[in-house]
Parts: C-alpha cells; sequence; structure tokens
C-alpha cells in the first residue's frame, strides 16, 4: 500500500513538472498570452497551495511582460503618427484592459517563499479606450465617406460597408452611419431580373409559377443580392436571369398487377403429444405433455400499382444586365413520380408478411390530374434553382 502512495505521489509530482516545464516554454517563446491562459486554468482551483507557486510566479512574469510588450508597441504606432495605426492601437489598448479582466479575480495571491504578494501593475485604461475609439471611429468614418467618392465598383462598395459595419459595433449610430449603410448597401447590391418563359407544350399552372418566382421561400440570405420576379422600371438591373422549361414530359396512366403466393408455417394451439403407435405421452408426473400445433397456411396476393410520372426540362441563364451577354446557362431538370399501392388477397391472411397485409388496407385512388402532376414536381424544382443560384454565387 506504501508503494502505491508513493508511485502515486511520483506521478502527480513528474505531471506538474512537466505542466511547469512546458508553460515557463510558452512564456519563454514569447507566446505571453497563452502562458496566462494556461497559468489561470491552473490557479482556478486552491491558488494558495504550495504546489502551485510556480504559476504563480509564470503569471507574474508573463503579465509583466506582456503588459510592457503592448505598452511598447503602442508608443511605437503613436510616434509614428500613421493614421492606418490608429485600429491597432485601439485593439492593443482592448487586449490590455482584457487581460488585466482576466487576472483580476483570482487576486491577491501569493509568493509564499518570499512572503510577498504576488505583484500586478494594473493601468487604468479607461481613458485611453474612449480617445482611441474615439479616433479610430472618426478616421473610419471620414475615410469611408472619401472611399465612397472614389468607388468605382460594387466590391469597392461592399469594403466600405464593412468598414462601416465595424464602426457601427464600435460605437453604434455614430453620426449618420444608418443612412451612410443603407446607401452603400444598396450601391454594393446586385438586383437580379428574374423571368420565366415556358415552352413546353404543356400549360404551367398559375400557383406554380408564382410559387417558382417567390424568391422569398428560397432560403438564400444573400445579402449581396436581390432578385426580382416583378422587374421594376426604376430599378437598373446587373443581372438578368431566365428561368425556361423546353419539355414538360407526363407519362400515361398505368396500373400493373402482380400475383404472388405466400405460404408460411405458423403454430395453431397446441395438441397432445403421441409416440410412433398412436399413444398418449406422458411426462414424469404423469400429465400429458402438449407441443406447438404447426401447420402451413397459404394465401394469394394480388398487389396493384398505380403509377404517373412528369419530367420537367429546362434551363437557367444568366445575362449581363447591361449587354445582354450571355454569362451562363444551366441545364434544369425535375421528375415527380405518382406511385400508390394498394392490394387484396384469396386464402388465409396469417401467411402474409406485415407489410403486405397492411397494402390489402388500401384502395384505388384517383390519379392526379396533369396540372397537379406538374405542380408536385414544384418542390424539386425550386430545390434546384437554388442548387443553381448558389453554384452561379460562388
Amino acid at each position: 500500500m506504501k508503494n502505491v502512495f508513493l508511485a502515486i505521489l511520483t506521478t502527480v509530482f513528474v505531471v506538474s513538472c512537466n505542466s511547469v516545464k512546458k508553460t515557463a516554454a510558452t512564456l519563454n517563446s514569447g507566446n505571453y498570452d497563452d502562458a496566462i491562459a494556461i497559468t489561470l486554468k491552473k490557479l482556478q482551483r486552491n491558488p494558495d497551495k504550495k504546489n502551485k507557486q510556480d504559476f504563480v510566479l509564470l503569471l507574474e512574469d508573463a503579465f509583466a511582460k506582456a503588459s510592457a510588450r503592448d505598452a511598447d508597441r503602442i508608443s511605437f504606432l503613436v510616434k509614428e503618427n500613421q493614421e492606418a495605426n490608429l485600429e491597432e492601437i485601439y485593439e492593443t489598448y482592448v487586449s490590455l484592459q482584457r487581460r488585466q479582466d482576466r487576472i483580476r479575480p483570482i487576486l491577491p495571491l501569493q509568493v509564499i517563499d518570499e512572503n510577498r504578494t504576488a505583484r500586478f501593475d494594473f493601468v487604468n485604461y479607461t481613458d485611453k479606450l474612449i480617445s482611441s475609439k474615439e479616433k479610430l471611429a472618426a478616421s473610419l468614418y471620414n475615410s469611408s465617406l472619401d472611399a465612397i467618392i472614389t468607388a468605382s465598383s460594387k466590391v469597392d462598395y461592399r469594403n466600405i460597408y464593412d468598414d462601416l459595419a465595424y464602426l457601427n459595433t464600435l460605437k453604434p449610430g455614430y453620426k449618420d452611419i444608418k443612412n451612410v449603410m443603407e446607401s452603400v448597401h444598396l450601391k454594393g447590391t446586385d438586383f437580379v431580373a428574374v423571368t420565366l418563359f415556358n415552352d413546353s407544350n404543356i400549360a404551367l399552372p398559375v400557383r406554380l409559377e408564382n410559387k417558382l418566382l417567390d424568391f422569398s421561400t428560397y432560403g438564400l440570405n444573400d445579402f449581396w443580392t436581390v432578385y426580382h420576379s416583378n422587374p421594376l422600371n426604376d430599378v437598373s438591373y446587373d443581372y438578368n436571369m431566365e428561368v425556361a422549361f423546353t419539355e414538360i414530359n407526363i407519362s400515361p396512366e398505368r396500373i400493373k398487377e402482380r400475383e404472388v403466393q405466400q405460404e408460411k408455417l405458423i403454430k395453431d394451439g397446441t395438441i397432445v403429444l403421441k409416440d410412433e403407435d398412436g399413444n398418449v405421452v406422458y411426462d414424469d408426473e404423469g400429465e400429458k405433455v402438449l407441443v406447438d400445433n404447426m401447420i402451413t397456411v397459404r394465401c394469394t396476393y394480388f398487389e396493384f400499382i398505380q403509377n404517373k410520372a412528369v419530367n420537367v426540362v429546362g434551363r437557367v441563364r444568366y445575362s449581363d444586365g447591361n449587354t445582354n451577354q450571355v454569362l451562363q446557362s444551366l441545364p434544369l431538370a425535375s421528375e415527380f413520380i405518382f406511385d400508390h399501392r394498394y392490394a387484396t388477397y384469396r386464402g388465409d391472411r396469417r401467411a402474409l408478411e406485415d407489410e403486405l397485409y397492411e397494402r390489402t388496407r388500401n384502395r384505388a385512388v384517383p390519379f392526379p390530374t396533369n396540372e397537379q402532376m406538374v405542380y408536385d414536381a414544384g418542390e424539386d424544382l425550386k430545390n434546384r434553382i437554388k442548387d443553381i443560384i448558389l453554384r452561379n454565387n460562388n
């Protein structure tokens, strides 16, 4: 028992030493915040224990070095006096503040061997955070306004929007940022005019046309693309998207029949066991021996399959809204199959498997009309059109 206890202590000691060494290596490589994260995790419970002292000292050292490094970086950026440095200055102050906020909850920490409290020179960065944020906000706002003047493409406007969105997270509602963002978003958006053509010899149901052209139900969630199935006169469209159906093929109504002989060995109660001579067999207690009465049951199963199919073929074509030049033409195809099964039987139904018996409860149903068949293909058509749109956007 004593040897087991010593082995456990040795294992704990070795693991602890390895952890300290790894943390020290992380610190010495300059990854101060990683070292701080490790030590804070180790010090969450019982930070004043003797075996936690190495982590207290490592945390003290890592914090001092990280703070000094960030302070030196800010000093350099300020002296360089470049407007492009404002974001890094602000984010570095944020990092300094967050680091202090992470350490604060476990303080004070004691350095037992030196009979002192671990030193963490916290600084109040409130004023620096406010002033650096204000300078950054003003810079982002003014540079965005300047960029709007020189913007020449939708990509330019989208980049400007990203800067304004970042500004809006820093200082929500800054000046007239909401109006500026709306204007920039509008200029960065692609407008697509969608038209639907039916070149087949079968009319499309009106409700299917409405379903296919209702892009609000496609779940595209594309922030930079707007689809108009009813083009507006005051909108300059960047792209035209034509959905054309060239063939709609509907099969005849068919009823297929099949006949299957079913046979099964089943238990049908019990019977008295008899020997080869026809004598009743008794058990050790003088009781008649009963055994399962196994019989073979048979049934003829008649299944009827109602079948009708529709196949829709077409294409989705993209063209430039200004030049009408075709940019891409992609095939579109969909199929919907109506399949209904019902059945009857003659004979002992116990010969039927459960699945087959369930079909005997079904009855023949009216075949769907051609219009209904085409409409029922609509959901699959929507999904295929959506896939084409997503591939084109990527």
